[in-house]
């Protein structure tokens, strides 16, 4: 309790320096904000989260500021990928100058001009649509190591671990098809009943690197958003390949990859390796809690990791991994149609995802992946 309260604390403080003074030639910030992707007048586009409740059109906002002549041309991106790469390149003073004209001018309120849409009145996208790559962490919290096992065989497995970390291991997850955005629902496939939760903190990086030093890796870090990993624990059927671990079975079907539901820039959230607390309900019950000293390498060391074997781009999220309280671990259940997924993390948001079966398919030859009944 002690080291989440001095966390919190540390995370106003930030905020409030960034509000009094932004400083590198950045004007200072009214607020701190959030960004994101939204689905407006059927179109997907960019806007700036103020106080988790109003989205503001990026695209409107900036041009409404560029009538002032105060104020320089300088085109917005289209979508976040775009935002991410230029954010450090002039994009940022922008977007910070939009939200101090709206805090500063009383725009906000009854003055609210059209581009400022109740987040109620708009459907939340991925926030990025969608990632190069999604790089995760296995197995990369204590609470999580050999977590189906006895107490005893727990804590032998956990104390080997310390006592031997040796490199992460990082897994690579589809982007589009199984990226989707909160209240977007997560689909069961047909016959796999055994499909589990995990949340996960997910870095966003902001520029380009290649065998990054965990020493200033957060310097590569564009912002934060909350993930799920959701996990097919079924496995492949026996006979055939030799091969009995399958990692695109267990981890590449569609909507399993939930992501938002916006993203926090770094300067906003502070350090997480000091303020992180992740959360997981299913329903009202919770099933998940961690913070970053539960973690046995930290999100520096896995985007040294991950850059030593590929070049990490704007826009390519690492997800630390997940804790304890998984379905195939302590929970011994696992995800059924109708139930909703809550998962939180502090100083980011949540996200709200309902879960849905899907229906059998038809006309297949047998190649297919079969229900996991007919073979365990």
């Amino acid at each position: 309790m002690k080291r989440l309260l001095i966390g919190f604390i540390a995370q106003v403080f930030l905020c409030n320096t960034l509000v009094m003074g932004a400083g590198h030639g950045h004007p200072a910030v009214a607020e701190p904000f959030k960004v994101g992707t939204f689905e407006i007048e059927d179109e997907a586009r960019v806007g700036i989260v103020l106080r988790d409740r109003l989205v503001v059109e990026l695209n409107e906002a900036n041009s409404a500021l560029e009538k002032k002549a105060a104020y320089p041309v300088v085109p917005v991106p289209a979508d976040m990928i775009k935002l991410i790469e230029r954010y450090e390149y002039g994009l940022k003073r922008r977007l910070y100058e939009i939200v101090n004209e709206l805090v500063e001018g009383d725009k906000l309120g009854s003055k609210r001009p059209d581009y400022v849409h109740d987040l109620e009145n708009v459907h939340t996208l991925p926030p990025i649509l969608y990632p190069g790559k999604i790089l995760n962490a296995a197995v990369n919290f204590y609470s999580h190591v050999e977590e189906s096992g006895t107490p005893e065989e727990r804590a032998a497995a956990r104390k080997q671990r310390r006592e031997n970390r040796g490199v992460p291991y990082l897994f690579m997850k589809p982007s589009r098809g199984a990226v989707i955005g909160t209240n977007d629902p997560v689909v069961i496939p047909y016959g796999r009943n055994r499909t589990d939760w995990e949340v996960e903190l997910g870095c966003v990086i902001g520029q380009t690197a290649k065998y990054v030093s965990a020493n200033n890796a957060e310097d590569f870090v564009f912002g934060y958003m909350v993930s799920i990993d959701v996990s097919d624990r079924g496995g492949r059927p026996p006979g055939g390949n030799p091969l009995r671990s399958d990692w695109f079975v267990g981890k590449g079907h569609d909507t399993f990859a939930p992501q938002g539901p916006w993203i926090v820039p770094k300067e906003f959230y502070g350090n997480p390796m000091e303020i992180l607390r992740q959360t997981l309900k299913i329903d009202d019950e919770q099933m998940q809690e961690a913070t970053a000293g539960d973690m046995i390498h930290s999100l520096w060391e896995l985007i040294e990791y991950g850059s030593s074997i590929i070049t990490l781009h704007p826009g390519d999220v690492i997800n630390n991994g997940t804790s304890g309280g998984t379905g195939a671990g302590t929970a011994k259940r696992f995800l059924k149609a109708g139930e909703v997924i809550e998962a939180s993390i502090d100083g980011i948001g949540t996200l709200v995802i309902p879960v849905v079966g899907e229906e059998k398919p038809e006309g297949l030859t047998g190649a297919h992946l079969p229900p996991v009944d007919s073979y365990r």
